[in-house]
């Protein structure tokens, strides 16, 4: 059966209109307590259109008085439906007052006003601040806070620059306008760590990092991150920050990663806790991506915000493009683009395949906050990296140059986005505003026909995929990037890009003297599926000589994964790939960061989308019994040379979180992870004896869990670190990640029962249940299990926290493509999810989308 019940109307693009009221200013006055937090609102406002005001509401704010100009209105002058006050508002300028008391403590959805073990926090990205006091909710409604704090807590912290600082009290001040959703307050028992940044204009920022009391000394990575950031942010787009002072907020409970907000910037713990004994390479990676990232919204997000919630990709997509270029600058800009490529197919591409799919500006939503996927965040970025190779770098800091003078201040939208490049540039972008449009990955598929005067010509031919709402889709414009290379391997074309724009194209070039190999979708120039006829022997060829690090590592993946699917279906190993990654073992000048990469096997999801793609039906066991063989397979043809990697890439002294040294640990843990299919163990045991860093703590733990030689380690390690909560999440995460398939479930289950399973907290949550549902033959179990453990546990947090179980029931989307008897069972998980009483409409927005699939 599928839902029938009916569910909340969507809100739609087309609907939008202007806001009819200006907020010149926003006065708030906060008097904290745990349970019955007061709050009054004084805006001052000029209407500038018809209708009555209305504000938005939350459920959970018990409003207590309601004034304009000081004259308190009768409880019959304005009326509260639903999430919408409504109020009689005079002509011209005025100043309402509203007067509310929230519970913070019974605030479990980590959303509005809430406490993380006893301090208040903020969270209002998308609708929260309507949960804390009446306001338009709205990204398009910005004004200048002035936001005063009462409590007797130490440290007391809001937006903006600090006016008054006493006992019980402070006052803060931000001079730029801001939608309620970048508003922020922290009050708590906090220390900082503490420096400055001098701006290119000679301007002295404070800059702090606070963090509770014993974590002061994992904070000092993230305070040179952020200091990074604000330097090349300077250097590369000329941005300059704006307020006398920067705070970073570290909480514990926090449904998403990290926070922008003007001047005071909340994250979850685990994006700035780091210590070589506590945190990973990467980890420390995350953490210098994830502050950059939130840092670089000062201009593209709050300075120029979203004019509507539908424009989300203009703010994360471009900071997302953003914050990639600046890890591309501080590490190996090769293997940052792979890992970047490898998320999105892990993740956006599978969003476009099923039932999720939906365009990088969408049309519709029911709940907005379903909709900060990796579709708006991650294609979105790759849509601005098509703009700028299609426009150039210098086109690009043109358009960037005008964008930031045009808009400062604006709440702006695609049309405006796209508009700055147009004129900065003279090109008309308007097939390119497809990329935002229409959902789906473009397949893209290649020919190639050479003749014996010299000419080699390329015929592409692109199509979309339906998916739901949208059946036809026209052509898009795709930069394929090609290069060619002679017999002998030297580059006979250096890279450039060819324009595609029509469904069916080709290109030709000429005066070549050897027919040449071709190297195509160099630096993954399209977020596209590219499909060729390609022997072993040609991908082998390209895995040894391509110039273009994305390109050789591709032809890499493809033969590995050609191996695997064959494999699948009973084959042995193809000795062309076992034989390229001997010469790769070999290649003395290889990046040991990229050499990692090659020696990473497709995994098991990407086997059974390729599988699908091909019209069989993937069988997960066979593709883990697969995956493990070739593993083993590659270990004993290679043992030497593996060995030989795993020695010579230790990393001596004292832990460096620095690209160089994090390459090398990951080339020796790659090997690692091979060797440990056939040495029973043996090696990890040794490294999580002698292990200084948690890279190789962690890893060698894995290594243990997969071997089934884990018992006294897996214990050990909890009690070491049983009072660090993020090592606590990793050792909940390890177990079920690297448990066999057979007993995954079983391992989630009784590891759920655990007195430290804190499952109200998202990290800790998303640690074992994400966990579960990244073991792929594990998740699904023939029988079932893993999708009822899944939706016991999606109901349980759907009671106190929607968002968190809305995201996690992604894990669902694929079921369609599995047999009959998995297929009914996840259906009939689903069919639970959305019989269940009371189900919030994140979860049931999503389960719907998904149980209707086919």
């Amino acid at each position: 059966m599928s839902d029938t019940r009916p569910v909340q109307q969507p809100t739609l693009l087309s609907d939008y209109r202007p806001y009819p009221f200006v907020i010149n200013r926003t006065r708030l006055a906060f008097t904290l307590d745990p349970s019955a937090t007061k709050i009054r609102s004084d805006l001052e406002m000029t209407r500038q259109g018809d209708g009555d005001l209305v504000l938005d509401i939350g459920a959970g704010v018990d409003l207590r008085h309601v004034a304009i100009d000081g004259q308190e209105l009768a409880d019959d002058a304005w009326t509260r439906t639903g999430e919408t006050l409504t109020i009689p508002a005079p002509a011209g300028s005025f100043t309402l007052t509203t007067q509310s008391v929230i519970d913070p403590s019974a605030n479990t959805t980590c959303e509005g006003l809430y406490l993380s073990g006893g301090m208040f926090c903020t969270q209002c990205e998308a609708e929260g601040f309507r949960h804390i006091t009446p306001y338009p909710d709205r990204p398009d409604v910005m004004a200048p806070f002035e936001v005063t704090i009462h409590s007797d807590l130490p440290v007391l912290l809001s937006n903006g620059n600090p006016a008054r600082q006493e006992e019980g009290l402070a006052v803060w001040t931000d001079p730029w306008p801001k939608p309620a959703y970048l508003f922020a307050l922290v009050a708590g028992d906090l220390r900082a760590v503490s420096d400055s940044f001098t701006t290119m204009s000679g301007n002295h920022v404070d800059l702090n990092v606070w963090v509770r009391p014993g974590d002061e000394d994992r904070a000092g990575f993230a305070m040179e991150s952020l200091i990074k950031s604000m330097k090349w942010d300077e250097e590369v787009y000329g941005r300059e920050y704006d307020l006398e002072v920067f705070n970073i907020v570290a909480v514990d409970d926090f449904n998403m990663g990290a926070m922008e907000n003007k001047g005071l910037n909340i994250f979850n713990s685990k994006l700035v806790l780091a210590s070589p004994e506590t945190a990973t390479d990467a980890d420390y990676e995350r953490i210098e991506s994830v502050i950059a990232h939130e840092y670089f919204h000062n201009w593209t997000g709050n300075r120029i915000t979203c004019r509507d919630w539908f424009q989300l990709c203009l703010k994360e997509g471009l900071t997302v493009f953003r914050d990639q270029q600046f890890t591309t600058d501080l590490r190996s800009a090769a293997v940052k683009r792979i890992e970047d490529v490898l998320a999105l197919r892990a993740r956006q591409f599978r969003e476009d395949q099923g039932p999720l799919a939906h365009p990088v500006r969408p049309e519709s939503y029911v709940e907005i906050n379903n909709f900060y996927t990796a579709t708006v965040y991650e294609k979105g970025a790759e849509v601005i990296g098509m703009l700028k190779r299609l426009v150039g770098d210098d086109g690009y800091k043109k358009a960037l140059d005008l964008y930031f003078e045009r808009h400062d201040g604006d709440a702006a939208t695609i049309e405006d986005w796209l508009k700055v490049f147009e004129d900065a540039t003279g090109r008309d972008l308007g097939q390119f505003k497809r990329w935002y449009s229409d959902a789906g990955t473009p397949i893209l598929k290649m020919e190639e026909d050479w003749d014996d005067a010299g000419k080699l010509t390329l015929r592409f031919t692109q199509i979309t995929p339906p998916t739901p709402g949208q059946s036809e889709k026209p052509p898009r414009v795709i930069p394929i990037a090609v290069g060619l290379l002679s017999p002998n391997g030297d580059e006979v074309v250096p890279t450039q890009i060819l324009e595609m724009t029509e469904s069916a194209q080709e290109f030709s070039i000429d005066g070549l003297s050897a027919r040449p190999v071709v190297s195509a979708l160099r630096g993954f120039s399209a977020p596209v599926i590219l499909r060729r006829d390609q022997t072993a022997a040609e991908r082998a060829f390209l895995l040894s000589h391509d110039t273009d690090p994305f390109a050789r590592w591709e032809a890499g993946r493809q033969l590995a994964r050609d191996t695997l699917l064959a494999m699948v279906n009973g084959a042995a190993a193809d000795p062309e790939y076992l034989d390229a990654i001997g010469r790769l073992l070999a290649d003395a000048d290889a990046d040991p960061a990229l050499l990692a990469l090659c020696l990473r096997l497709p995994s098991e999801e990407e086997i059974a989308v390729a599988l699908s793609e091909a019209g069989q039906t993937p069988d997960p066991d066979a593709i883990h019994a697969a995956r493990e063989a070739l593993a083993a397979e590659i270990a004993s043809r290679h043992e030497r040379a593996l060995n030989s990697a795993y020695r010579e890439n230790e990393v001596p002294g004292p832990y460096r979180p620095d690209a160089e040294s994090a390459g090398k640990r990951a080339l020796r843990l790659a090997a690692l992870a091979l060797l440990n299919r056939i040495d029973n163990g043996a090696r990890a045991a040794e490294l999580y004896r002698s292990a200084g860093n948690m890279t190789e703590r962690a890893a060698a733990l894995s290594a243990l869990i997969a071997a089934q030689k884990y018992e006294k380690e897996v214990l050990d390690f909890f009690t070491e670190f049983s009072h660090i909560r993020l090592v606590v999440d990793k050792w909940f995460s390890l177990q079920t990640i690297a448990a066999k398939p057979e007993r995954a479930v079983a391992v989630a289950h009784g590891l759920s029962q655990h007195p430290d399973f804190d499952w109200k907290n998202p990290n800790r949550f998303r640690a074992l249940i994400g966990g579960l549902t990244a073991n792929h033959a594990g998740f699904h179990a023939k029988d079932g299990s893993g999708y009822e453990f899944l939706a016991d546990w999606l109901l349980k947090m759907d009671e106190v926290n929607p968002q968190i179980a809305a995201r996690m029931s992604s894990a669902f989307e694929s079921w369609a493509r599995y047999d009959g008897e998995r297929q009914a069972r996840a259906k009939a998980a689903l069919d639970r999810i959305l019989a269940a009483p009371g189900l919030s409409k994140n979860l049931r927005e999503m389960a719907s989308r998904i149980r209707n699939a086919a």
